[in-house]
């Protein structure tokens, strides 16, 4: 499985960012994926995830209510829409599938990862 991410950059505060992560190579019924980020001195966290099948979402209580998470089934593509972009949204975003049904925010819990890229929030 090979996850490519695209989409960050830079942007002011209360901007907008779209970021997207295609997946390919092995294909399973049942999997997730998931979006992580990681600032500079801090470790890695969840930010949202979606389950393929059924279009379950879960969210990070930082992003609820200004972060979207979607998929397009035909294109293997999972999108996350960022809206109202703190400062403190800053990170290295990335995302991750997980072979499993059921949403886990963990990082250990996911197989395989894209390459990251770059969100910068200036203020």
């Amino acid at each position: 499985v090979q996850l490519q991410a695209s989409g960050g950059g830079l942007v002011q505060a209360g901007g907008s960012l779209r970021l997207s992560c295609a997946r390919s190579g092995r294909t399973f019924s049942e999997y997730v994926m998931g979006w992580f980020r990681q600032a500079p001195g801090k470790e890695r966290e969840f930010v949202a995830a979606i389950t393929w099948s059924g279009g379950s979402t879960k969210y990070a209580d930082s992003v609820k209510g200004r972060f979207t998470i979607s998929r397009d089934n035909a294109k293997n593509t999972v999108y996350l829409q960022m809206s109202s972009l703190k400062p403190e949204d800053t990170a290295v975003y990335y995302c991750a599938t997980d072979n499993g049904r059921w949403i886990q925010i963990a990082t250990m819990y996911y197989d395989y990862w894209g390459q990251g890229t770059l969100v910068t929030v200036s203020s």
